[in-house]
């Protein structure tokens, strides 16, 4: 109370009422103020300071006096006090000088002072302070804790602990080896004997089986001369091509990726080139069918290119992604070894020349070589360098013999044999109409005034190419599907070396079938065989000179289509 005294002191104006206040505040604070009151908190004081400085500033009114003022706060400060009545305290009624709103003013400042005061905030402050700082924890890092010897682990298999069930340790597994990629080792350079790889058969057997393609080659007739048929008398003839199951067979153990047939007049004798290097003979002629089929191995990778010879149909020259071009004579009974690249791989090649003697071959690389077998060694003459990035396809004018056609990955180029320079060769013209990537290309057998193209985008495109200039004008496209899939042969149309105006190619259409168009873009004929054709033919090949059509399936199966005077 003493700040309170100090107020009074300064604020009053009596000096004489000052002093005879100040003994009566102390008497009444030492009566009034108990220990429970002492204890209160700060805020309560600072209240009450508050509470008596309002009543000071009140005292400016002349309504009444500062000594007043101090009577009432005294009072006020009485009142707090449980034990005491109101009737023994001196009250507000003894101030009849204040006006009602300033007697209640006060009352209210006098209970607001005693419920503070009931509240005891100063010692539950205490309280919590001192609480706090016992319960405070010292700081310190999480000790981890310590595992225990005998604590058991989570279960683990004893298979790969290698303990057996009783716990005993087993023996150390040997170390499997590292197994390396399954590379085809290339074959021996220099000539293969023609030994069939299917069976071990009979010699004598065998004997005759060459003997018999040997003689073939004498009785072989050329086409080149023979009048085009018209297309209502080529129709009849496809009409009369029938299938059964004596024409269907499989020579090669893996898809079929080239097939040729021999032009011989009197017996009917088809070759296939399989994907794992094989060369399948089937002689349709001989029966039973079993007796009929030899298989041979003369390369180590894919045969994607197979032609009986023009000069000499005993030789069968077959070209191979393993970077070999061999011929087999069946007249001598060995596979010679005509071209030999192993730093390359081979997709196609055809001959330059008629009597087979020069040839030009494709490499998947985009290369070109010039080889001539009557020089000795297997090695090529020249070495091209082209402009495409891959050739699938390689096709020699059969008219005018220094031109060739290529197929690559979205180009189909034209060339000049005599302007080939090992530096590299800008092509003549160049057929930019395709989208995607393109299967084949092949020159019309007869004129060469046609060119047909089999594209992926579903797309075949046939070119006037009767005049050989800058540009080659397109003149019909036949929306065919061409989408063989991953295990699938590309299908590739060709032409009907007996029909200059008609080509061929594999159908994924139900029921299988292989379809004939002619080049103004209509269907001519559908070869159906039903239940003995149930596969796609992606490979197909027709006879020089009879109405035969043999095609080839993925699975290695040669279905063969005839005239039923030939069966």
């Amino acid at each position: 109370l003493c700040p309170l005294i100090s107020l009074i002191e300064k604020n009053s104006n009596n000096e004489v009422a000052c002093k005879k206040y100040k003994t009566t505040i102390k008497k009444t604070c030492g009566s009034i103020l108990t220990p429970k009151m002492k204890a209160t908190s700060s805020k309560a004081e600072a209240t009450l300071q508050t509470s008596f400085l309002d009543v000071h500033t009140e005292s400016n009114k002349p309504q009444y006096s500062n000594s007043d003022a101090v009577i009432l706060g005294v009072d006020m400060e009485s009142s707090q006090d449980g034990d005491s009545d109101e009737d023994t305290t001196p009250g507000l009624d003894d101030f009849s000088g204040l006006s009602p709103y300033e007697r209640k003013r006060l009352k209210n400042i006098s209970e607001n002072a005693n419920f503070f005061a009931s509240l005891h905030l100063s010692e539950s402050a205490a309280r919590l302070r001192e609480m706090i700082k016992k319960r405070q924890p010292p700081e310190s890092k999480r000790k981890k804790p310590k595992k225990t010897t005998n604590e058991i682990g989570c279960r683990r298999s004893m298979r790969l602990l290698n303990v057996d069930p009783s716990g005993a340790s087993l023996p150390a597994t040997p170390k499997q080896p590292t197994l390396v990629a399954d590379e085809t080792p290339l074959l021996p350079p220099g000539p293969l004997e023609m030994a069939p790889k299917t069976r071990d058969d009979n010699k004598e057997l065998f004997k005759g089986f060459l003997q018999t393609w040997t003689a073939m080659s004498k009785t072989s007739t050329k086409n080149t001369e023979k009048e085009l048929s018209s297309i209502k008398s080529y129709k009849a003839n496809l009409n009369g091509m029938v299938i059964s199951q004596d024409t269907v067979q499989k020579v090669t153990k893996g898809p079929i990726f080239s097939m040729a047939l021999h032009p011989s007049e009197t017996r009917t004798l088809v070759a296939a080139g399989a994907k794992f290097g094989q060369v399948g003979l089937w002689d349709l002629t001989q029966q039973p069918k079993e007796d009929a089929v030899y298989v041979f191995q003369p390369h180590s990778q894919s045969v994607s290119c197979l032609y009986f010879s023009p000069a000499n149909p005993a030789h069968i020259l077959s070209l191979s992604y393993d970077g070999t071009l061999r011929c087999g004579d069946f007249s001598r009974g060995i596979f010679e070894e005509v071209y030999r690249n192993e730093r390359s791989s081979f997709s196609s090649f055809d001959f330059l020349v008629e009597d087979a003697s020069t040839l030009i071959v494709a490499h998947w690389d985009g290369n070109m070589s010039l080889v001539d077998r009557r020089t000795p060694g297997a090695s090529y003459e020249k070495l091209i360098n082209s402009s495409l990035a891959k050739i699938r396809t390689i096709h020699v004018h059969p008219v005018h013999r220094q031109y060739f056609i290529t197929a690559g990955l979205r180009d189909v180029h034209i060339y000049d044999a005599r302007r080939l320079d090992a530096r590299g060769s800008q092509p003549l013209i160049s057929l930019t109409e395709h989208t995607k990537s393109i299967a084949s290309a092949y020159f019309s057998p007869l004129t060469g005034n046609r060119v047909v193209t089999t594209c992926a985008d579903c797309k075949l495109r046939i070119f006037d190419s009767n005049c050989i200039s800058s540009q080659i004008p397109l003149l019909t496209t036949i929306r065919h599907n061409t989408i063989t899939g991953r295990w699938l042969t590309r299908f590739q149309a060709v032409w009907d070396p007996k029909q200059e105006d008609c080509f061929m190619i594999g159908s994924m259409a139900y029921p299988r079938r292989v379809e004939i168009f002619h080049e103004a873009g209509k269907s001519i004929h559908s070869f159906l065989g039903g239940e003995c054709l149930a596969s796609v033919c992606s490979i197909n090949a027709m006879h020089p000179t009879r109405y035969i059509m043999a095609g080839g399936n993925s699975s290695g199966k040669i279905h063969v289509f005839m005239s039923e005077t030939n069966c």
